[in-house]
């Protein structure tokens, strides 16, 4: 039997534990697969693959603390969550952050609010509106 066909995504970290950890509560996604330099993680819709970041690239790479906004790349991930004040606080327990309440956008009927991980990938959560 094959596996499902899902929508895929891979994610490079420079601490794969961290960001999986991140990616895994927040979305209440399932790990498929585990090794020292990935992690597969997967709902029914998603498979998000978090990959280590290759030396010496990683070596090069420094993440603040809190981790500075990585607002210079082409692509921003978006995820459906049941609410996002309802995750507001377990993002920031985990090392990231979302803007603010008041810079809640609503859009084609979802509201919109962007973050980021714990390494500072900007990434988007966003809830039914209504």
């Amino acid at each position: 039997m094959s596996p499902p066909d899902r929508i895929g995504a891979v994610l490079y970290a420079k601490d794969v534990a961290r960001v999986s950890a991140f990616y895994l509560q927040t979305l209440g996604l399932s790990v498929a697969h585990e090794e020292a330099d990935h992690v597969v993680l997967e709902s029914p819709v998603l498979q998000l693959v978090v990959l280590q970041i290759p030396e010496p690239l990683a070596s090069q790479i420094v993440v603040t603390s809190p981790p500075e906004r990585r607002t210079d790349t082409a692509i921003k991930l978006s995820f459906v969550v049941p609410g996002i004040e309802a995750i507001r606080s377990l993002v920031q327990r985990l090392g990231g952050e979302l803007n603010p309440a008041e810079s809640i956008w609503a859009y084609r009927g979802f509201r919109h609010c962007d973050g980021h991980d714990p390494e500072g990938n900007v990434v988007q959560f966003r809830e039914h509106a209504g």
